[in-house]
C-alpha cells in the first residue's frame, strides 16, 4: 500500500507534466517552446557547439600561434577551430546567434550545413543570413510558425508598406510598393489568394493612398471595399474605359515632374527629381494602387471587336507597369491562371511585374510563369503546397530570392469594416469620380431602448 501511495505521489505529477507538455506542444507550440523547447535547445547548442561544427565540416586548422600557445600552457590536443560564437538571443519563436567565420570560410558553407544543424540541435529549421563580411546570423526556429500564423506584435509599417504574411523563418513579409512597385499574385480557388488581397486592401485603406480596382468577377472580390475605393470596374467594358483615364493621370504627373525639372541656375540639387517623391509634399500627387483581379478575363475574347479592345487594354497595362512607378502608380495583378497562351502581351506584362507570389495552383505551367524566370527551384515548392493549408504561398522577386509565406486569417467583414471606417481618407481625384462605386447607405441599427413610448396626458 505504501509503494502504491508513493507511486501515485511521484508518478501523478510526472504524468500530469508530461501530458501538459504534450498538449502544449500540439495545441500551443509557442508556449511549449518558451517553457520546454528553449531551455533544452540552448543546452544542446552550448554543450555540443564545437563537436557539431567539426562534424559539419565548419572548422579550420588553428593558427601556428594558437598551436604554440596551447602546447606551451597545456598538454591538451590541439583541435580545429570552429567559427566564433556570439551571444545567444532567445525569441518567442526560436533562437538567434551570430557567428564570425574563420579565415577561408564563406556563408554558403554554413547554409549548406543548415539541415545538419537543425537535427543536431533539435529545432524545426535553421536559416542563415549574412550580416556583414565575415559575420552570419543563425536563426533557429523552434516550431512550425506557418501552421498557425501569429504576426509579430511590433511591425514596421509605413506609407505603402503593408505587413501581409509571415515567412517560414518567423519574420514578417512586408509588401513594400516603394521597393517592389508591381507584383503578380497567382492562386487557384480556395488557395488563399483572396485572403492575401484582403490584407493588402485593409492595410492600404488606413493610408493616404488612392485605391483603384478592376474586378472582372462582377465585383464580388472588391465590391465589399467600395467605401474606400476611388474607382471600380466590374467587367472588361468598364475596365476599357478606366485604363485610359489612369494613363492620362500618369501623363499629367509626368508633366508635373517635367515642370519641376525646368531647372533654373539657382535650383537646389534636392529639388531636382525624376519621380513624384522628389516633389515638395504640397505639390506631390497622391499615390495610386491599382488592383487587377482575375487578369485572365481581360485577355479572353469572343469576337474580333473584343480582340481589339483586349489588345488596347493589355497595352495600357504594360504602359502602366513600365512607366507608373515614377508617377506613383502601382500595380497588383492577381489571377487564378496566367500563361503565354492568354495571348499577345502576357509575357511582356509579366516581365514588368517585379514581385511574385504564387499560392497553390492547378497546373505547373502557372507556377513556372510566376516563378520560373526568377527562381526555378521555387517552382517545385509552389507545386508542393497542399490544399489543407490555404494561405500558404511562395514569394519571390526578380533578385532570385524566395521564401514560403502564409497569410493570417482576416474575415471579409473585418476588412470591409476597416474600409468603411477609413472612407474619409478617399483622396480627391476628379478624373476618377465617374468611376467611383456606389456605396449603399447602411440603415441605422434599431435600438429598442431608444423608442419613445407615449404616456397618457392627465389633468
Amino acid at each position: 500500500m505504501t509503494d502504491l501511495a508513493t507511486l501515485l505521489e511521484v508518478g501523478g505529477p510526472v504524468a500530469a507534466l508530461g501530458g501538459g507538455a504534450a498538449y502544449a506542444r500540439a495545441r500551443h507550440p509557442g508556449v511549449y517552446w518558451s517553457t520546454v523547447g528553449l531551455p533544452v535547445s540552448t543546452v544542446r547548442l552550448l554543450s555540443s557547439y564545437g563537436s557539431v561544427m567539426e562534424a559539419c565540416g565548419l572548422t579550420v586548422a588553428p593558427s601556428r600561434l594558437r598551436v604554440l600557445a596551447v602546447k606551451a600552457t597545456t598538454r591538451r590536443e590541439v583541435r580545429p577551430v570552429p567559427p566564433r560564437r556570439g551571444i545567444i538571443r532567445p525569441t518567442t519563436t526560436g533562437l538567434r546567434v551570430r557567428l564570425r567565420l574563420a579565415p577561408g570560410q564563406e556563408p554558403a558553407d554554413v547554409a549548406a550545413s543548415a539541415e545538419r544543424l537543425r537535427h543536431a540541435w533539435g529545432v524545426h529549421a535553421v536559416y542563415v543570413t549574412t550580416i556583414k563580411p565575415g559575420v552570419v546570423e543563425l536563426r533557429l526556429v523552434g516550431f512550425d510558425v506557418l501552421r498557425r500564423v501569429h504576426m509579430p506584435r511590433k511591425l514596421r509599417a509605413g506609407l505603402l508598406r503593408v505587413p501581409v504574411a509571415l515567412r517560414e523563418d518567423a519574420t514578417p513579409f512586408v509588401r513594400d510598393y516603394r521597393t517592389v512597385p508591381h507584383q503578380l499574385t497567382l492562386g487557384a480557388t480556395l488557395s488563399g489568394k483572396s485572403m492575401y488581397l484582403r490584407h493588402l486592401v485593409a492595410g492600404l485603406a488606413r493610408q493616404p493612398v488612392a485605391l483603384v480596382g478592376i474586378d472582372c468577377k462582377r465585383g464580388v472580390e472588391l465590391a465589399p471595399f467600395a467605401p474606400r475605393l476611388s474607382a471600380l470596374a466590374t467587367d472588361p467594358e468598364q475596365a476599357a474605359e478606366l485604363l485610359p483615364v489612369l494613363i492620362k493621370e500618369m501623363e499629367d504627373r509626368y508633366d508635373l515632374i517635367k515642370a519641376r525639372q525646368g531647372i533654373a541656375p539657382n535650383t537646389p540639387d534636392e529639388e531636382i527629381t525624376s519621380d513624384i517623391w522628389g516633389l515638395p509634399e504640397r505639390e506631390r500627387p497622391v499615390p495610386v494602387v491599382l488592383f487587377v483581379d482575375e487578369v485572365a478575363e481581360l485577355f479572353l475574347v469572343a469576337t474580333k471587336k473584343d480582340e481589339e479592345r483586349r489588345d488596347e487594354m493589355v497595352t495600357q497595362l504594360i504602359r502602366l507597369a513600365q512607366l507608373g512607378r515614377a508617377a506613383g502608380i502601382y500595380l497588383e495583378v492577381c489571377g487564378q491562371r496566367f500563361g503565354a497562351e492568354l495571348g499577345k502581351g502576357a509575357t511582356m506584362l509579366r516581365a514588368q511585374l517585379t514581385g511574385r507570389v504564387c499560392h497553390r495552383v492547378n497546373d505547373e505551367a502557372s507556377a513556372k510563369m510566376a516563378l520560373g524566370d526568377i527562381a526555378p527551384e521555387a517552382v517545385s515548392a509552389a507545386c508542393a503546397i497542399a490544399p489543407e493549408r490555404p494561405g500558404l504561398a511562395v514569394a519571390g522577386d526578380t533578385s532570385g530570392g524566395w521564401s514560403r509565406i502564409r497569410t493570417p486569417y482576416l474575415s471579409l467583414g473585418d476588412a470591409a469594416e476597416t474600409c468603411r471606417d477609413s472612407a474619409h481618407l478617399v483622396p480627391d481625384l476628379p478624373a476618377l469620380k465617374p468611376f467611383r462605386p456606389d456605396v449603399p447607405v447602411r440603415p441605422p441599427a434599431e435600438n429598442p431602448d431608444s423608442v419613445v413610448r407615449p404616456h397618457p396626458v392627465t389633468d
